[in-house]
């Protein structure tokens, strides 16, 4: 209904500019919103008092000219009202409502779907954890969030791309290797001190046993000689940063660049293809998985940077290269190339945001960690020294998920090998549970997982709860069949779905494309799960009420209330679809 009723406030204006009663050059703003209190209508419009100084106007003489003007349909629109200073509220008729059932069982899953975004191309990065490990459950709420989030503004008519960054370069991956390598030669028989800054979990032992099987003991080397004039923990000169960077030196140094090299890339492929296998049985997809050492090896790092310079947004200090980042809202200026002539993370992340605008994405949206939110200004100072609008990229944060096993708060640490992966939560609680459990607060509120809840079926569990009215309503087709009755909307007399809680439940699904577009507007899927339980708490109200049987004799009314069932029971399918939820006919 609020596409017709913008259309009918829109053309009442057009007409007072076209009899001279309004200015021709007056912008048409047309806001219609539902109203909260049924006592003021179902839409409430403050078209007249945003455009009453413009016209030199009182509002309430420019809404009673408006009223004058909409062409209202009697059998959709029981009364139009003047309200405070100038509010125009419209009050809807049944028969407004009950439409809505032909609406949704004519589109079926294209019910809710809007033109808003109008074909804007949206990349939407995320996840993007570093390949030194499993996912753990809080890469979950992004993987969550994200796929939701992508699907939600492709409902809404945007063109959307998702997108893994790989950060497969780097010292981090360096460190993969070492802590690989110093598993290997345990495996071989060496007494190892591993660094405790090293990654130590069960993955990396999996890792070097399968060198271990593959290569022997070809790339064995003394104890003594990896870690000579290497100081230990607990040794006097001990610096763990450095002496974790002389470890990977003397790494390289013994193994050689190739099978250092193979080291590092068994490493890398064999957590990778988790990491896809884990996101893909988590119902998350992406169109490309980008490689950070692709932008070495296309000199996309090296132009980023000269492409500073030559804007004159660089300078030299200390040996090193800088990026006057400060001059663009950044707390300070911030580092490009070291002394060393090494080029930073933030060089990269650098590059790979001029790669993302060379790919003509009309908008960008970054996922990232809670923790990250202090890179934010730097990002969006480097987006306006390369010449693009700030605006054009999003950055939105996603707080950290606190998993608990009753009350017990278990621990995520990825280098310790201490954390619950993303897979054990999916086995444990089902992909539907884990998926609508992550979104179903705003992203940058903290999240404590309840694992117990997860896993109930009770009515406290919502994802429990809305599949549920979805199944009742199949169990009512399945019962309508068993009696040999057949559904047949063109015999249903909607004009029977006079109660109140059928009333209630047209109006909810009414809201639903309005959801859909709020959602996507505000980046926020968790809108969508509010819908999804009050719609299914809705439904389970009607369906408990005892005049209110769906299977009655009056053959009539069976099939409106029937009509009415399949128009929840997909609006519930469709919902659920966005945020990567199954809709099952059993549970």
């Amino acid at each position: 209904m609020k596409p017709y009723l913008h259309t009918l406030f829109t053309n009442a204006l057009i007409q007072l500019q076209v009899q001279g009663d309004i200015p021709q050059d007056i912008a048409i703003d047309i806001h219609l919103e539902r109203t909260r209190d049924a006592r003021f209508g179902d839409f409430a419009c403050n078209a007249a008092m945003i455009l009453a100084k413009a016209v030199k106007m009182r509002p309430r003489d420019l809404a009673a000219r408006l009223i004058e003007h909409l062409s209202i349909d009697d059998e959709l629109i029981a009364k139009v009202e003047i309200a405070g200073p100038g509010f125009i509220n419209v009050f809807l008729t049944l028969k407004a409502y009950r439409a809505v059932i032909d609406d949704i069982l004519s589109a079926q899953t294209a019910y809710g779907r809007s033109q808003m975004g109008a074909g804007q191309s949206v990349m939407i990065e995320f996840v993007s954890a570093n390949p030194t490990g499993p996912l753990h459950v809080g890469h979950g709420r992004g993987a969550a969030y994200g796929a939701a989030l992508a699907h939600l503004l492709t409902t809404a008519g945007f063109k959307v791309h998702q997108e893994y960054y790989v950060n497969d370069a780097g010292r981090q991956m360096d460190i993969l290797a070492l802590s690989v390598w110093l598993r290997y030669l345990e495996l071989c028989g060496e007494s190892v001190n591993f660094p405790a800054n090293g990654y130590q979990g069960d993955y990396v032992w999996d890792i070097a046993a399968s060198l271990h099987r593959e290569q022997g003991e070809a790339w064995r080397h003394s104890a003594s000689s990896v870690f000579e004039n290497i100081a230990s923990e607990g040794e006097q000169g001990f610096d763990k940063e450095k002496d974790i960077d002389a470890l990977i030196a003397r790494c390289q140094d013994l193994l050689g660049e190739t099978a250092y090299s193979q080291v590092g890339k068994r490493a890398l492929d064999t957590i990778l293809d988790e990491i896809r296998r884990d996101l893909k049985q988590f119902g998350v997809v992406y169109d490309e998985w980008f490689s950070e050492s692709n932008l070495t090896t296309t000199h996309t790092v090296t132009r980023a940077i000269e492409q500073l310079k030559a804007a004159g947004h660089t300078y030299e200090q200390d040996g090193a290269l800088w990026f006057c980042s400060s001059a663009f809202g950044d707390e300070k200026d911030r580092v490009l190339v070291r002394e060393n002539g090494q080029a930073t993370y933030f060089a990269s992340d650098i590059a790979y945001h001029l790669n993302k605008l060379e790919r003509g994405f009309d908008h960008l949206i970054n996922i990232w960690g809670a923790d990250h939110h202090g890179y934010v200004p730097r990002v969006k100072a480097a987006m306006t020294a390369l010449g693009a609008e700030a605006n054009r990229l999003t950055v939105l944060l996603v707080q950290f998920a606190s998993l608990f096993r009753g009350k017990e708060r278990l621990a995520m640490s990825t280098r310790s090998g201490s954390f619950v992966t993303l897979r054990e939560l999916r086995e444990e609680v089902g992909r539907d549970a884990a998926r609508f459990f992550y979104i179903q607060r705003k992203s940058e509120q903290h999240l404590n997982f309840d694992l117990e809840l997860a896993k109930s079926q009770t009515n406290d569990n919502p994802v429990y709860y809305i599949q549920y009215a979805h199944t009742r309503i199949a169990s009512v087709f399945r019962e309508l069949h068993n009696k040999d009755q057949v559904w047949d909307h063109n015999q249903a007399s909607l004009s029977r779905l006079v109660n109140e809680r059928e009333q209630t439940l047209l109006k909810k699904l009414s809201h639903y494309p309005e959801v859909i577009e709020n959602a996507a507007q505000a980046y926020e899927p968790h809108q969508l799960t509010y819908y999804l339980r009050e719609l299914a708490q809705d439904f389970h109200a009607f369906y408990d009420a005892k005049n209110e049987r769906v299977l009655v004799e009056d053959e009539e009314l069976r099939n409106a209330r029937l009509s009415l069932c399949v128009a929840v029971q997909q609006v519930l399918r469709n919902g659920l679809t966005i945020i990567g939820v199954s809709a099952p006919e059993v549970m």
